[in-house]
């Protein structure tokens, strides 16, 4: 005899409650992901027979997130700015508090005519794609050296409809592509210590898209270097948390018009703006 999706979705999240701190939701997700259905339907049919096929297709997807494996790449989706985007094995899952480094670009951009943009590092596009939706008259060049990250990241520009604004590039940093007098770069590289233990979930990402180098922050600095070069006016980057310091340091050798450090959802230390004179 069937469970009723209200029996299974108890059943499952015993299996989940070491690995997430809301395991019902998740398993909610896992299953609306299946279903293919929004979670009014489900609390509506919560009493209702879920088809056998469908709870064994939840308990291979349940097992699997058991492991720690991240669930964004079990269900191919994420949520970022209010907006869901595909998301893929292999490509880097994109964090609430990137939200504050679009924040941050767009409050520029806006006093900016037909503004010129580079973003190093695009991932799954969560940063190129919303300053194209939330800025009318923007151009971006996209660079990446990752080819899986970015045909995801055009898949998700087409889904959004602004490819039009975008221009995707295999890139490292600038190498690849002409930028000199752009308007801003902007960027959330790799920024931890190559020596740092990841937390279990996290080591399923790709580390060429965590890892920093040896201190964490040496592709930092080449974006910086990089942008000052090719005369773009402002920076604005992601950061790791200990590493205003050093940073601070590299900036003085630069003719640094001003720059702003800001803080993260949990109050540290995560990303700047850059002026350059």
């Amino acid at each position: 005899m069937n469970n009723t999706y209200k029996q299974i979705v108890s059943k499952y999240s015993k299996l989940l409650k070491s690995i997430t701190y809301i395991p019902q939701k998740e398993v909610e997700i896992l299953l609306l992901n299946i279903l293919d259905k929004n979670v009014i339907w489900l609390h509506i049919n919560y009493n209702e027979k879920c088809p056998s096929n469908i709870e064994e297709k939840l308990k291979q997807k349940v097992q699997k997130r058991a492991t720690n494996y991240p669930i964004e790449y079990i269900t191919n989706k994420v949520s970022f700015y209010g907006e869901i985007f595909n998301i893929i094995d292999g490509v880097l899952i994109p964090r609430p508090e990137t939200e504050i480094l679009v924040e941050k670009a767009e409050k520029i951009l806006k006093n900016i005519s037909k503004p010129k943009v580079v973003e190093v590092g695009v991932g799954s596009g969560i940063v190129s794609i919303m300053l194209a939706l939330l800025i009318d008259d923007i151009k971006v060049i996209a660079v990446d050296i990752n080819e899986k990250a970015l045909e995801l990241a055009h898949k998700n520009a087409v889904k959004h409809k602004v490819e039009h604004k975008i221009t995707f590039i295999k890139s490292d940093i600038f190498n690849s592509i002409q930028v000199s007098n752009f308007d801003m770069c902007i960027s959330n590289p790799p920024y931890i210590a190559n020596d740092f233990s990841l937390p279990l979930n996290v080591r399923y990402e790709p580390s060429n898209a965590l890892f920093g180098g040896f201190d964490g922050n040496e592709l930092l600095k080449k974006i910086i270097k990089s942008t000052n070069n090719n005369n773009i006016k402002y920076l604005l980057c992601e950061m790791g948390y200990d590493q205003k310091k050093s940073l601070n340091n590299f900036l003085e050798t630069f003719n640094i018009k001003k720059v702003k450090y800001y803080k993260d959802l949990e109050n540290l230390d995560r990303g700047f703006e850059l002026e350059f004179v």
